[in-house]
């Protein structure tokens, strides 16, 4: 099936459909902003707009070109997603199966529309980095340019042992060919080597209404929710589509994990063994997926929590010991303690110290 139409994000296409009609889109991009907002999908409208063969403010959505972006099958359209690491020891050997894995993952986001995020261990190797090099060399195939969008652009640096991949893509963003357009996705651009953003123009993404976010999920989600479960999945999604999609076991999992931490943290000394208890069951090896959804889940909490102490309607449920916290300027020095831990999370530090110290941070600070 076709990927859904492009929601919401009315400001940014016109910015981009300005710089590319005037000749003044630069040749790379990062996008930033909220997981699940629909950065990549932005992406995938700028690249339709590329190779559109009308001369339009927006794609036309008719010709080959458009038709072939839409349907993920354009020859000069090259999207990169993490993906496993290759387990050939060859070089060539790595890049073949780093094509393979790209080519079965734009098959399933041809055939389900909608995508949820990259699996945890999922990277951007320097198979995938050698790809693109490749790729980058060519003449383009029915288009005069190329475009090359790499999502969730934050993954060429954790699971590498040295900052390899993200550097030989730096190699290649130095001097980008005439014809081709990067463009960059990524929650935090701050997660990209800093010499990766002196070489890109950041747009940054907000979140989307309700209102849109049940656009996607109503044009998007095989079978239909029923009208009372969609309007219940839009108002936890906080203005993400991907955290819509997510809003499973999964994830429900990850906000458990933060309100015990939360509780752990809010009881003071009393709450000191829970939180040891708590780092101390976090594998030492398993650095994301979980852990890192862990705490996404308790930023979110945090940041409503805040809503709440500034007299808005939070837009989920607060756990017990935070509903009654009025310390605004408090919440958001928590927030920043999480975030860093986040970032943090990305290298090679152990998680359980690194679970036992944010514990302590924000007992601290709250």
């Amino acid at each position: 099936m076709p990927m859904p139409p492009l929601v919401g994000h009315w400001d940014a296409r016109r910015r981009l459909s300005r710089a590319f009609r005037t000749g003044r889109l630069s040749q790379v991009l990062v996008l930033t902003g909220p997981g699940g907002v629909g950065k990549q999908r932005l992406g995938i409208w700028l690249a339709q707009l590329v190779l559109c063969t009308e001369t339009g403010d927006d794609p036309c959505g008719r010709c080959p070109g458009c038709r072939a972006v839409q349907g993920l099958v354009h020859p000069d359209l090259h999207w990169f997603v993490p993906i496993p690491r290759p387990k050939a020891s060859d070089r060539e050997k790595q890049v073949e199966e780093a094509a393979e894995a790209l080519a079965q993952a734009m098959e399933e986001r041809r055939a389900v529309g909608l995508y949820p995020p990259p699996e945890p261990m999922a990277i951007h190797g320097l198979a995938s980095v050698r790809l693109l090099q490749r790729s980058a060399v060519l003449t383009p195939v029915l288009s005069s340019r190329k475009v090359f969008l790499i999502g969730d652009a934050d993954r060429l640096v954790p699971q590498e042992a040295s900052q390899e991949a993200a550097n030989a893509l730096l190699k290649l963003l130095e001097e980008p060919p005439a014809d081709s357009v990067f463009v960059l996705t990524t929650v935090d651009a701050r997660r990209l080597l800093p010499t990766i953003r002196s070489r890109a123009v950041p747009l940054r993404l907000g979140r989307l209404s309700d209102e849109e976010v049940a656009e996607v999920l109503r044009g998007g989600l095989k079978p239909p929710l029923p009208d009372e479960a969609l309007r219940e999945r839009v108002a936890l999604a906080g203005g993400s589509v991907g955290a819509a999609l997510a809003l499973d076991d999964e994830i429900n999992a990850a906000y458990d994990a933060a309100r015990e931490l939360l509780e752990s943290v809010l009881a003071g000394r009393a709450g000191m063994p829970a939180r040891m208890e708590r780092a101390l069951r976090q594998t030492p090896w398993a650095a994301r997926g979980e852990f890192t959804a862990m705490l996404d889940a308790l930023a979110d909490t945090l940041s409503e929590a805040a809503r709440a102490a500034l007299g808005e309607t939070p837009r989920r449920p607060l756990p017990e010991a935070l509903r009654n916290r009025r310390d605004a300027a408090a919440l958001v020095r928590a927030i920043e303690r999480v975030a860093g831990a986040r970032e943090a999370a990305a290298g090679n530090v152990n998680p359980q110290i690194l679970l036992a110290t944010l514990g302590e941070e924000l007992a601290e600070v709250l």
